[in-house]
């Protein structure tokens, strides 16, 4: 089994920036496809960004040049570095793992991440 914890949301300040982390543990498969994901208040979930081991695979084209997925292999996490952020990428932040063969998808417990205007 794969268990994920996230970190790193809080609010900050239209403009501001922060970083979340989410670590792996178990028995995590160098290449499955990690990412992140946000739900808004009302609004249905929605990718952000994904990597495969060092390959980036995808942004939100809400987020491409403000965002940055990166993953440190050796630890098994996974960072979202997020920059100019808006009020509008105000959401809960969900880490994913999923797994091509066998079949093994799992989601992080999410971190709220609030901007303020």
């Amino acid at each position: 089994q794969v268990q994920l914890v996230e970190s790193g949301g809080g609010l900050v300040q239209a403009g501001g920036s922060l970083r979340l982390s989410c670590a792996a543990s178990g028995r995590v498969f160098r290449f499955a496809t990690m990412g992140w994901y946000r739900q808004a208040p009302g609004k249905q979930r929605e990718i952000v960004a994904r990597i495969m081991s060092g390959t980036i695979l995808n942004y939100a084209d809400s987020v491409k040049g403000r965002f940055t997925i990166s993953r440190d292999n050796a630890n098994n996490t996974v960072y979202l570095q997020m920059n100019s952020l808006k009020p509008e990428d105000t959401a809960v932040y969900y880490c994913n793992y999923n797994q091509a063969w066998p079949s093994v998808e799992v989601w992080g417990q999410g971190t709220l991440v609030t901007v303020s205007s």
